[in-house]
């Protein structure tokens, strides 16, 4: 009896072994047109990518743009910069006052962004969303913000020559408002010649698809919206692809005749598994079968992150060091580009050709799904897998038959060409390996680039910069501004210099950075321990600072300010350390502010006079930083240099 019972369980094991996934692809299948995959650059996450010197920075664009070379972005989603901290840095708004409404000014990186995109990929859809909003608009959802987006518009199309696509018609994961977009945002844009422009809404991390019954009872509200967009509709955590979330399209959703978007996601590319390429590759899958989504967005598209802020080692790859012209190609890139390599916006899904390999309904690791040129016979079929499985493809009605090209990523390698199968009878077989992305595809010219990369090095050290080498209205390199907006300042009687710009605290898109911590922006390197930070100050209200040892985007760490009135105070985080008041102050004068940190001795000089020394051992490493009041305060000469007890990071 044990020998038979052995016997059954040997040929059940080996019947399991030898089964295969049977996939009928039909090319006359029903299905829904894909839109593509998109990049979603926001919350300062490119800012380091602008200050790369060339052939570097045009070679990072084209892993991120340029067709069948890396992930060849098929949108890309801008913020509209407002001046307050969107995530790990704030953007400078091309309206920061009401009078520059009529003539937009070129601020920033992202037209420029755009541009390069465009110069890459002319069909590239191009699409903007405001996280924060500047001071002078009477109110977020109000004809004020109409028209400053629809300037946001006339700027790309002035200094770039660039049309926009879509406009997300919300402010980011703080939702819409219908009578905003039927009374204001779309006769301004009919007005002023944007009637091609199309909206998305509500672009929101909450509610989810809870505006779908509101479109559905307002005819109006429902003709001006054009696609239906949500943030992280797998569920943010624990970040796993099987998650049962609660966020999923609902059955009125897939019904109501809008195309759906997941406008926002996220990875860390660099990894292979956890939340990383594998999760994504899987996550774009999984939301056209459960959800019927037909564009997925990625934030961001490059990690142009110092080290030290928040969500650094984000995105797609990783373009943090101009200084050197270093960037790291993650696998991220090719996992993404096993879909947009091989199916276009305009393609269409094929029902059939898009299911689960196991048949755990509950297990989204593996999975498939099928595009198809609605002008030609090809097709392409983008596999994730868990487990190692054999796969059939049977193709029927008005499918090219072949020769079928194969390119599969894992852990070890991406995006490789390993096969070329010979379709035989309407179909073949092929074995998956575990844990992999496979791109089925009868299409060619597909290419893994590649680039020769300078090597890292550390952020110049000693460091200094007297701001004549730009133009007014530039960002200087290195400097990422955090909250508040600093740009270079033509000054009469002095010359160029760094000036803060904003007038006023902005509407916020995030309630923890409030009125408690002031403008500021950082620069150098998280490791720096002991060093000075100097700079020439002008004051025309309020206070300004400098500081180092930076740590905490909520709070600024050691820093010497002085204000209008000539007080002082030398200061880390909320706690006074030491403070004064300058004698014969004259507020019409610039002034030398250095501080010093050498160990646990901080100490605090201006005009080069040594006004304080004090002990203190609460951060012992971090970036400079130089920071002011909603005021039009000004900045030269920064220098960061060594003290005499250097640590070995520094040397």
């Amino acid at each position: 009896m044990k020998t038979i019972i052995l016997l059954f369980i040997l040929l059940m094991c080996l019947s399991s072994f030898s089964q295969e996934k049977t996939i009928h692809i039909d090319g006359k299948s029903p299905g829904r047109n894909f839109e593509g995959i998109g990049a979603v650059s926001a919350g300062a996450s490119t800012r380091l990518l602008f200050d790369y010197e060339e052939p570097y920075r045009s070679d990072v664009n084209d892993f991120l743009f340029k067709p069948e070379f890396g992930a060849s972005f098929q949108h890309l989603k801008v913020e509209i910069g407002g001046g307050e901290n969107s995530t790990c840095g704030s953007e400078p708004s091309h309206a920061i006052v009401r009078e520059e409404i009529n003539n937009p000014v070129n601020r920033g990186y992202e037209l420029w962004f755009m541009n390069e995109a465009g110069k890459r990929n002319p069909d590239i859809i191009l699409d903007c969303l405001p996280w924060s909003y500047p001071n002078w608009l009477s109110d977020r959802f109000s004809r004020d913000a109409a028209d400053w987006f629809v300037s946001f518009l006339d700027a790309a199309k002035k200094y770039y020559n660039l049309e926009l696509n879509w406009i997300s018609a919300a402010q980011n994961e703080n939702g819409t408002n219908r009578d905003w977009i039927v009374h204001h945002l779309r006769p301004a844009l009919n007005a002023k010649g944007y009637r091609n422009v199309r909206l998305q809404a509500p672009d929101d991390d909450s509610e989810h698809w809870q505006i779908i019954p509101h479109l559905a009872q307002d005819s109006v509200y429902n003709s001006l919206i054009d696609a239906v967009g949500y943030h992280y509709i797998n569920g943010r955590e624990p970040w796993t692809i099987n998650q049962v979330s609660g966020k999923e399209a609902t059955m009125a959703a897939k019904n109501s005749g809008k195309s759906l978007w997941a406008s926002e996601e996220w990875g860390c590319g660099k990894n292979w598994e956890g939340v990383g390429a594998m999760f994504l590759a899987r996550l774009i899958n999984k939301f056209y079968i459960r959800d019927r989504v037909v564009k997925t967005q990625v934030w961001s598209p490059v990690d142009g992150i110092y080290k030290g802020l928040p969500w650094e080692d984000s995105g797609s790859m990783s373009a943090d060091e101009p200084w050197s012209g270093h960037y790291k190609v993650w696998p991220q890139i090719w996992a993404i580009a096993h879909t947009t390599q091989f199916a276009k916006p305009g393609w269409k899904y094929l029902d059939s050709g898009c299911g689960l390999l196991s048949t755990d309904k509950m297990n989204w690791k593996g999975s498939f799904v099928t595009f198809k040129d609605p002008v030609s016979q090809d097709w392409s079929m983008v596999v994730c897998t868990d487990s190692a499985t054999t796969i059939k493809v049977v193709l029927q009605n008005d499918l090219n038959s072949g020769p079928v090209y194969v390119w599969h990523s894992d852990s070890i390698e991406q995006f490789v060409c390993i096969d070329t199968i010979k379709v035989e009878n309407n179909s073949f077989s092929f074995p998956l390996k575990e844990i992999s992305i496979y791109s089925f595809t009868t299409t060619t010219g597909q290419k893994k680039g590649s680039k020769e990369i300078p090597e890292s090095e550390p952020f110049p050290f000693p460091y200094a910069d007297n701001y004549d080498n730009y133009s007014p209205g530039d960002i200087p390199k290195y400097h990422t501004d955090q909250k508040g907006s600093f740009e270079i300042h033509n000054m009469p009687g002095r010359g160029l210099c760094l000036r803060q710009v904003l007038p006023k605290q902005g509407y916020l898109w995030y309630w923890r950075l409030d009125e408690k911590i002031k403008p500021y922006t950082v620069l150098g390197n998280q490791d720096w321990t002991d060093y000075s930070v100097s700079a020439d100050v002008f004051i025309q209200g309020g206070n300004v600072e400098i500081g180092g040892r930076f740590d905490d985007q909520y709070k600024l760490t050691y820093g010497l300010s002085i204000d209008e009135t000539g007080t002082w105070n030398l200061k880390y985080k909320d706690d006074i350390l030491a403070s004064g008041v300058l004698k014969g102050f004259d507020k019409a004068k610039w002034y030398n502010l250095c501080l010093e940190m050498d160990g646990e001795n901080i100490t605090a000089y201006i005009d080069g006079k040594k006004v304080a020394v004090v002990r203190d051992k609460s951060r012992n490493s971090g970036m400079s930083f130089l920071a002011s009041t909603y005021n039009a305060n000004c900045f030269d000469n920064l220098s960061i240099t060594p003290v005499k007890r250097m640590s070995n990071k520094n040397k």
